[in-house]
């Protein structure tokens, strides 16, 4: 055996020597060239790379392993360290950009020393030769010969830049890492641009044997390794001694890191397309995915666990593009099962919803920005809808009824408009999930007892945005958009906008306003959904659209689960951490809303009998078919005002009206020939007590409530009141008689029994 060996590596010394003529370099070329299978030199140089997707500044989201199962990211030569670089010619080829493919001198060398010692104890390979080994299948003196052709061929064929790059891109690494991407960050958890001159030395060691020399297996040897790559690079004039003294004495700084992988929910969702094309840009924003990622666990840990996931959705309007898309706190989580994607999955939206009532209701004619409503308990039969608080505000205007979120009057709103239209509405806007009958949603509609999804909800907020017109978000650079399809007119939208701007609550920004006025303008809802199991909060202006949701996956309840206390404060935090002009955008209104002379008490077109009127902004589009009619004219002159009897008990302090709109009597004559009388309870009535609490309490009313009445009940004082404080009182068993007085000393008296249950 050991004559073999001197004799093959006798021969190599032989032809080692005759290699040397650039001659025979040439012949050796075109002989062994003519039994080689003609491979285009183009192709020794094509990596093999995992699939990837890329951010939109095309920085690495995610990768899967390529069909070798390995890791490989290639990268240009100017995106790896220079240092990294220098350490690879020094350990690997030190005379690469003076060979031609074989580096003579190190066969000579490796063939004296191999037969001197009697077995292969070094080798010759150059990093071409190391570059076009793996497409060839010959191995031992014939393989060595066969690469050396071949890497004389490529020399010819291409320049020394792309071998280098080629090389770094494709050696290995250790495991099933290739390429110095991949190793710098399973090492060290980084960017091969990154690297210290250390680390840069130990990954161009491991090529040499990346088994044996393995960091993690083999520390020691790798340790031995890297000393022995700092060396060469000080012998070459690659850095000094001093540098390398100093990094000689660092000790090994390895760690097992995971491939990164920010937003896995849509790397998850996209896994299958991008293993088909093998890179995939999408409009995620790299830094801003990792931040809101963070930010949204920082949020978390204030609620103890009685809520445990979130999702966030950041889309840029102007491009429609998805900047953000955190799928759930924490992907890796089984106990909140964090790998479902919770921008996808449908939740019931609670209040969200009731923006595009209102817009439907102003498109059908049915509404007036401005146009005030009763708060007050209605009776639809089976349904009787109640505010979020349990309370009742009496007189508001339909924008503040939308930014306080009252849910009486969005029941009347959507009463008038009918649920049909609504949802064929919901369903243009892409709530594919709304796809029951009109029976099964009825009127609760609009309180959100139906389901949709975050990014669904995202979508229809970002109609809004480009003024009722409905196109898709974009999560992958270069998908053709969805047609465009308007939906909404944009003097509703505008109007919209209009009725749903106001600060945030606990606002920094407020300050802004008090010095300079120069504060962002910003539109937000949210919603609650029934039994707190659900918050939502949707932020927009003329930039962004976000959209928070926070839960419980499982579906649990929590106290904290509304939107105004859960969702809200993180949708602000996201929206103050973007950049954001001071003096942000807000759409052109010229010409789309107009102004009009509306009722200070109604709030609807103002008649020429309304005493006080205000100006405010209508859609261009909007008739003016309905004007107040609770001003009307005296036969004697002046004006009189007749409130719906139902309104006459409520609260009409917030009412403007220079003749006492504020609930105004009868004249003092009309009065005074009414007899007092009470409406509630009525004579010899019978009540049965539920035993809910909160449940077994009437309201007290009189025929005469514009005046103050004092209330009595088996002759104790039980308190007073008028149109703008009614008064309830709480039923106990037994027979009760009940009286009230007004302010002329007018009395009245009824008898009722309470039973128990």
């Amino acid at each position: 055996m050991r004559v073999k060996i001197l004799g093959a590596a006798g021969l190599l010394l032989v032809l080692s020597a005759v290699c040397m003529l650039p001659s025979v370099q040439r012949g050796l070329l075109r002989l062994v060239g003519r039994a080689l299978p003609a491979v285009d030199g183009a192709a020794y140089l094509q990596p093999n790379p995992s699939p990837v997707l890329l951010d939109r500044n095309e920085r690495v989201l995610a990768a899967f392993l390529n069909e070798e199962e390995q890791w490989s990211f290639p990268v240009p030569l100017e995106k790896i360290q220079p240092q990294l670089i220098a350490a690879t010619l020094a350990a690997e080829d030190k005379r690469f950009y003076s060979h031609s493919g074989i580096d003579v001198y190190a066969v000579l060398r490796a063939a004296w020393a191999n037969l001197r010692y009697g077995g292969v104890v070094s080798g010759a390979s150059t990093l071409t030769m190391q570059v076009v080994k793996p497409m060839l299948s010959q191995r031992g003196f014939l393989g060595k010969l066969e690469q050396a052709s071949a890497a004389l061929a490529l020399e010819q064929k291409t320049d020394k830049r792309s071998i280098l790059e080629a090389y770094l891109n494709q050696a290995p690494y250790g495991g099933n890492l290739v390429g110095v991407e991949a190793a710098s960050r399973r090492y060290f958890g980084k960017s091969a641009s990154e690297l210290t001159l250390d680390e840069a030395a130990l990954v161009a060691g491991l090529p040499k044997s990346p088994t044996h020399m393995n960091p993690f297996t083999a520390p020691e040897r790798a340790l031995a390794r890297r000393n022995t790559v700092l060396r060469r690079m000080a012998d070459e004039g690659f850095i000094s001694e001093a540098e390398r003294i100093r990094s000689t004495e660092r000790p090994l700084s390895v760690a097992w890191h995971d491939m990164d992988i920010l937003a896995p929910h849509s790397a998850q969702r996209l896994r299958k397309r991008v293993m088909n094309e093998g890179v995939l840009q999408l409009t995620l924003d790299a830094p801003l995915q990792r931040r809101l990622e963070t930010m949204l666990l920082e949020h978390l840990r204030q609620f103890d666990h009685t809520i445990n996931n979130g999702a966030i959705m950041v889309v840029d309007t102007q491009s429609r593009e998805i900047l953000a898309r955190v799928g759930s706190a924490d992907f890796y989580n089984a106990d909140i099962q964090g790998q479902v994607d919770v921008c996808h999955a449908v939740r019931a939206p609670g209040s969200a919803l009731k923006p595009f009532i209102y817009a439907l209701a102003m498109e059908r004619q049915q509404l007036y920005p401005t146009e005030a409503f009763l708060d007050r308990p209605l009776d639809y039969g089976f349904y009787n809808p109640q505010n979020f608080d349990g309370d009742f505000n009496g007189l508001v205007s339909a924008g503040e009824a939308l930014r306080w979120s009252l849910n009486v009057p969005a029941v009347q709103i959507l009463d008038r408009v009918g649920v049909d239209p609504a949802l064929t509405l919901f369903r243009d806007l892409g709530f594919t999930t709304l796809d029951k009958d009109t029976e099964h949603y009825g009127l609760g509609l609009v309180l959100g007892n139906c389901e949709v999804s975050l990014e669904r909800l995202v979508n229809a907020y970002l109609t809004l945005v480009h003024l009722g017109v409905a196109q898709e978000a974009v999560l992958i650079k270069g998908d053709d958009q969805s047609p465009p399809r308007s939906l909404l007119s944009e003097e509703v939208t505008l109007a919209l906008w209009n009725m749903l701007e106001q600060p945030f609550p606990d606002d920094p920004w407020l300050d802004l306003v008090r010095t300079n006025d120069k504060r962002p303008r910003i539109c937000w809802k949210t919603g609650t959904s029934s039994g707190y199991h659900d918050a939502w909060a949707v932020v927009f202006n003329a930039h962004y659209v976000v959209g928070v949701w926070m839960g419980n996956t499982d579906g649990r309840s929590a106290p904290s689960l509304i939107g105004a206390q859960s969702a809200l404060p993180l949708a602000a935090r996201i929206v103050r951490s973007l950049p954001l002009p001071v003096e942000s955008a807000w759409p052109e209104t010229a010409d789309r809303l107009v102004s009009v002379d509306v009722c200070a008490a109604t709030g609807l077109p103002a008649s020429a009998h309304c005493p006080v009127t205000t100006k405010a902004m209508f859609p261009a589009n909007q008739y003016l078919h309905r004007r107040c009619d609770v001003h009307r004219p005296r036969p004697e002159g002046g004006t009189e005002v007749h409130w719906p009897a139902d309104a006459r008990h409520w609260n009409l302090a917030n009412v403007q009206d220079s003749q006492g709109t504020q609930g105004e009597r009868k004249s003092t004559d009309t009065a005074r020939h009414q007899k007092l009388a009470i409406k509630s309870p009525t004579q010899n009535a019978t009540y049965v007590l539920s035993g809910e609490e909160g449940h077994d309490r009437i309201r007290l009313e009189a025929n005469l409530e514009r005046d103050t009445l004092q209330w009595y009940v088996n002759g104790s004082y039980l308190g007073a009141s008028d149109y703008a404080a009614p008064l309830f009182m709480d039923l106990v068993p037994g027979e009760q008689e009940l009286s009230c007085m007004n302010s002329a000393g007018d009395t009245a008296r009824v008898r009722f029994v309470v039973e128990a249950s």
